[in-house]
């Protein structure tokens, strides 16, 4: 009984249910940007360890969307299973609006970009909102779609609830009447044009679409508005009102493209073919500074362990070492976590042991310098012509302070000073110094000589280019990230200027270490005192979990539209979610969408450029040797 008197709220839990376990395989690349993101980290199998978007991010807002859906679901099936419901007016819910929304996610154009987003009614703001904070009133979206250039919104406004509308408005006209027919006249509150909360809806889609154009194109989203159940000609005479089409029509003068009614079950969109993406580096690498720490490792260069066994015993200091490191470890507590050296000691010499270990065995799996060599020569020809190695001012001193502060062995210090050799000492001599004891040839990749870029940020002017050098389309996601990065970067500036720095616990004479020059296992060539600290790396304002070099880092490689090398996940996910919270998405090819519409079956391979480069770290480690003697 309670199933007939209460059928249509069985009907809702049904949909709800349905698309609940849709939701489940939903976000697939065909339907949703990702990240032009090249993962070479393995496991210790040889396997990528994870993805960089994971499929509960695959689609921002799918998520809260899921959970929405969950919540009524669990209402109704609270409501539907009590025995007295029968007895019960029928329930409120939500289940309509969340059913239209799903309709709209699976069958708008790909790719959807986000759902539920609330863009600013005002200029956007300058800062990242932080996570926690409260959300800042704006104008809602329920789908952005076709790559950023669709919105669709979602109204199941009524007929009834508009005609109350009407009748209030109609009120307003009626006393303004009255009150004109007396002495005194008073200011009225009736609207002096046609107006009602749908159009305001509609105008204020419109205004968003405006302040947010496409990063790219700058071109502006067309906006569609769903009226599930507003209906112009009602079989219900009682519900029928000549403004309710008046409505729909000035809708459409704006220029918004309005839609009546559900979507009916025969009219889905066909599901595009899968779309086949290939990521490669550009030809000029921007170096951040856990890469640069990676290529002076001894795990880098040193032969190879015969076996699992070897490596994890190369890297067990002698008791002797052990306690002299023990000694230097409150000069290593300042490093940042962009070296992968920051809390080396912290978690105790068999912790750090066995992550040396763990990357000696990823280095049997596959070198760090094959890798580059390889994906490089892929990206240009097999002598890596044209290839070139660039880092910022602030990556170099800070590699040049962690690797000279008595923390890199004699080899990884040689690496280092020819790496930014003074300029006494010729390319060829920097080269010959730095191979030397390698068990790669000399010249094994072309890092000689590393380019420095001129300031720390780049201008304001230098912008991603639309291609890159090898005459690939750069995707739209180095535009957000490059915003991005100058956004939070932006706060450092302003909070810096209202607050002046903590001083450091060890100041530095100069603001630079000296050029480096010396020879194998003199010391001459760095001014650090052993007892002297490394001053930590400030965390940013906007994102704790990014430093401020590290987003200089990135922000270089974007505005240059050049693939960023890193061996910091934690920072390449931590800006994934500032851009995602400040732009909705990471933006998308109008190349790949039109390759996806191109035809039936499986289209060719689309080669993309890759924004950031993850490799898995390589830590200073010559110093942690069991043969090692100081």
């Amino acid at each position: 009984m309670a199933e007939t008197v209460h059928s249509d709220l069985h009907c809702l839990l049904d949909e709800l249910r349905e698309i609940f376990a849709a939701m489940a395989d939903f976000g697939s690349a065909k339907l949703a940007a990702k990240p032009p993101i090249l993962d070479s980290s393995i496991g210790l199998g040889g396997d990528s360890k994870e993805e960089f978007h994971s499929h509960q991010d695959a689609v921002h807002g799918l998520r809260a969307l899921r959970e929405a859906v969950k919540r009524d679901m669990d209402v109704l099936e609270k409501f539907l299973s009590d025995p007295e419901c029968a007895a019960k007016p029928s329930l409120s819910t939500n289940a309509p609006y969340l059913i239209s929304v799903w309709n709209e996610v699976s069958n708008a154009p790909p790719p959807i970009v986000t759902i539920w987003r609330t863009f600013a009614d005002s200029l956007r703001p300058k800062s990242i909102p932080k996570r926690g904070s409260r959300k800042l009133p704006g104008v809602k979206v329920d789908v952005v779609a076709d790559g950023g250039k669709c919105w669709i919104r979602v109204n199941t406004t009524k007929n009834t609830r508009l005609l109350a509308e009407f009748r209030e408005i109609d009120s307003y006209l009626t006393d303004s009447e009255d009150e004109h027919s007396g002495e005194e006249v008073r200011p009225s509150l009736a609207p002096k044009e046609f107006d009602n909360s749908i159009l305001r809806m509609g105008r204020s889609l419109l205004d968003a679409a405006r302040r947010n154009p496409l990063p790219t194109s700058g071109g502006i989203p067309s906006v569609t508005l769903r009226l599930t159940r507003l209906d112009p000609s009602p079989s219900n005479p009682r519900e029928y009102d000549p403004r309710i089409a008046k409505t729909i029509q000035a809708l459409r003068d704006m220029g918004v493209s309005v839609v009546l009614g559900e979507r009916e079950p025969d009219h889905l969109l066909q599901t595009p073919s899968t779309l086949h993406r290939r990521l490669e580096p550009t030809i000029r690498i921007n170096l951040d500074l856990s890469i640069l720490i990676a290529l002076v490792s001894d795990i880098t260069h040193s032969p190879l362990p015969a076996s699992p066994a070897e490596a994890e015993t190369r890297y067990i200091p002698s008791s002797e070492n052990r306690e002299w490191k023990r000694k230097r470890a409150g000069a290593t507590k300042g490093l940042d976590e962009g070296s992968n050296e920051g809390s080396r000691w912290e978690g105790g010499v068999g912790e750090h042991s066995r992550a040396l270990a763990n990357q000696a065995l990823q280095e049997m799996a596959r070198g760090l310098l094959h890798e580059l060599h390889d994906r490089l020569a892929a990206a240009s020809s097999p002598s890596l012509e044209g290839v070139e190695f660039w880092t910022t001012p602030e990556a170099r001193d800070r590699c040049l302070r962690i690797v000279l502060s008595k923390i890199g062995g004699p080899n990884e210090k040689r690496r280092v000073s020819a790496l930014f050799p003074g300029e006494t000492i010729s390319v060829s001599e920097a080269e010959d110094t730095y191979w030397a004891s390698s068990r790669y040839p000399r010249a094994f990749l072309p890092l000689f000589p590393i380019r420095i870029f001129e300031s720390q940020v780049p201008p304001p002017s230098l912008q991603p280019p639309p291609l890159s050098e090898t005459g690939r389309v750069l995707s739209p996601f180095l535009s957000l990230l490059a915003r991005t990065c100058r956004d939070i970067l932006a706060q450092e500036i302003s909070s810096s200027s209202a607050t002046p720095p903590s001083p450091s616990p060890a100041k530095r004479k100069e603001d630079t270490p000296p050029i480096c020059g010396g020879h194998e296992g003199d010391d001459s060539h760095t001014t650090l005192e052993e007892s002297e600290v490394i001053e930590r790396a400030a965390v940013t304002k906007a994102n704790p979990r990014l430093t401020a070099h590290t987003v200089q880092s990135m922000l270089w490689g974007a505005a240059r539209g050049w693939t960023t090398l890193t061996a910091n996940k934690s920072s390449v996910k931590a800006i994934l979610r500032d851009i995602r919270g400040a732009e909705g998405g990471y933006g998308w090819f109008e190349e790949l969408q039109l390759e996806t519409r191109g035809g039936g079956g499986t289209s060719e391979a689309v080669v993309e450029a890759a924004a950031f480069w993850v490799v898995d770290p390589r830590s200073l480690a010559e110093g942690m040797r069991s043969d090692y003697e100081e």
